[in-house]
């Protein structure tokens, strides 16, 4: 796993999600949607704590975890800048794949918004799934993020010269097979899994958790650039907000599933 904490110890996390606001607002609005009005809830794989400030500042008690010590303690930081830190019950720089720092059921909701991306193994992806599990009470919803296959298919065949080693066929169909990728151009995303849609949800209820929906995360408005949402917010803050609502509404629309890149599974514990 070291190549991943190499990776994001260089990668503005906090700012991607600044440059890409829809799949925030969108994964944002569908989780404090479904949250229970106050409780426990673990950010894990949290990276500098985007959704963990989020929530502190909605009055829940909030733990962070993430594998990579830097973001931890950005983290950290970001929470006594914002003036939150009372709200954050820990922070602990742990992989997904072994949450033993937390006893069984834990808490009151949970998100894991990263460490799918990069468990290439299946047996990594199914221990941090039932180490979620175990740490979530019973009938708690868990907001699961996943990499879509399909989406970085598009990506790689339109532009791959960036998305090498997917510039041959060769290698693109291996991909397709496998859902692994690894960039031969270092310092750029790599060790990386990106789900088939229909395995999303079957892999989640093996693991015991009830499926509530798969959401887009970009919606529809995924390759908006600011300039474009811009032209919204001149219209006025109840125009805005009301598109804004088309777009949150649309992102549980399944016939965008395949374009977004980022998928958010939405479920409870069994």
């Amino acid at each position: 796993m070291n190549h991943i904490i190499d990776y994001y110890n260089q990668f503005d996390e906090w700012g991607r999600l600044d440059r890409e606001p829809i799949e925030y607002l969108v994964n944002a609005h569908h989780i404090m949607r479904l949250l229970p009005e106050k409780g426990h809830v673990l950010d894990n794989g949290a990276g500098p704590g985007k959704y963990s400030m989020a929530l502190a500042q909605r009055g829940y008690d909030v733990t962070l975890a993430d594998l990579t010590p830097r973001l931890v303690e950005i983290a950290k930081q970001k929470a006594v800048e914002l003036n939150l830190a009372g709200q954050f019950q820990g922070f602990h720089a742990v992989d997904a794949r072994d949450l033993s720092v937390f006893p069984d059921e834990r808490f009151d909701a949970a998100l894991m918004m990263g460490p799918l991306y990069h468990l290439q193994a299946e047996e990594d992806r199914s221990a941090a799934v039932q180490e979620l599990n175990r740490v979530t009470k019973s009938g708690a919803y868990v907001f699961v993020a996943v990499m879509t296959r399909i989406r970085h298919l598009i990506t790689s065949i339109s532009h791959p010269q960036q998305w090498k080693p997917n510039d041959n066929v060769h290698n693109i169909q291996e991909f397709v097979r496998t859902g692994r990728f690894n960039h031969t151009d270092e310092g750029r995303f790599t060790g990386a899994f990106y789900f088939d849609i229909n395995d999303v949800c079957p892999f989640m209820e093996s693991h015991g958790f009830e499926t509530v929906k798969l959401i887009g995360s970009s919606s529809i408005a995924g390759a908006l650039q600011e300039e474009q949402l811009g032209y919204w917010r001149t219209r006025g803050e109840e125009e805005f907000q009301e598109i804004m609502n088309i777009i949150y509404r649309e992102a549980e629309n399944p016939s965008i599933l395949g374009v977004s890149s980022h998928l958010l599974y939405i479920g409870k514990r069994k």
